[in-house]
């Protein structure tokens, strides 16, 4: 279990993307030149506006961050509506006026631009219905690799709630859960019922690579979840 004062509970989604901005900003006051790795995926996206917001008020200067992308679907292209790249771009990259990114096309080239970075200072993660951590799909141990991967029925079925009539792509590309819990510091989004009792599964659970995302617990985490998740 992570400890009380990285376990923050919010009455809702809207106070939860408040939290999360301040702690994200927080960090971006703290080492201008922060290296990010960027979930996608509906939960961050109130804390990503909020994080916009603040960055055109002049409150926050995001200028010298690096963004790096967390995962993708193989056989997708930037003009896809379905590229995570694109949504990463849309939603964090431009909003805040970040210039210098890591795409995930090439584990290899990943691992070196990476390198090249000195390492990630934090991962900004959400939770799957799974326990999956970007595309690492349980079972998935504590040094998996950055790698491709065929995504598991749980996750086609989440994802497809996101792109309406077109298909979800069953390949993809994560960030490993070595780069992951290598990161400096994580913070792990999770909002609604439905993320319930995989949230507690990750945080009080046995830590296996059945969840991934309990793994979590062996780095400087810091959980932001609203009410209707922690229950």
């Amino acid at each position: 279990m992570v400890g009380e004062g990285t376990l923050r509970i919010q009455p809702d989604p809207a106070q939860l993307a408040q939290a999360a901005a301040d702690f994200i900003a927080a960090q971006a006051r703290a080492k201008p030149n922060l290296s990010i790795l960027v979930a996608t995926g509906n939960t961050p996206m109130p804390t990503y506006i909020e994080l916009a917001r603040r960055a055109e008020a002049g409150a926050v200067d995001f200028t010298r961050v690096t963004a790096v992308q967390l995962d993708e679907y193989l056989g997708v292209s930037d003009a896809d509506p379905r590229s995570l790249w694109g949504w990463m771009r849309r939603s964090f990259v431009e909003p805040l006026g970040i210039t210098r990114t890591v795409r995930l096309e090439n584990p290899e080239q990943f691992k070196v631009a990476l390198a090249e970075l000195g390492g990630l200072d934090l991962a900004i993660l959400g939770l799957g219905p799974n326990g999956h951590l970007g595309f690492n799909e349980p079972p998935s141990q504590p040094d998996a690799p950055t790698r491709t991967l065929t995504l598991t029925p749980a996750s086609l079925a989440s994802n497809a709630a996101y792109w309406g009539k077109l298909d979800v792509p069953t390949g993809a590309i994560t960030a490993g859960m070595d780069v992951i819990l290598a990161a400096r510091a994580c913070l792990l989004l999770v909002s609604g019922t439905h993320k319930r009792d995989i949230l507690r599964a990750a945080l009080e659970g046995p830590e296996t690579p059945a969840v991934p995302a309990s793994f979590l617990r062996r780095t400087a985490l810091t959980v932001i979840a609203d009410e209707a998740a922690w229950g």
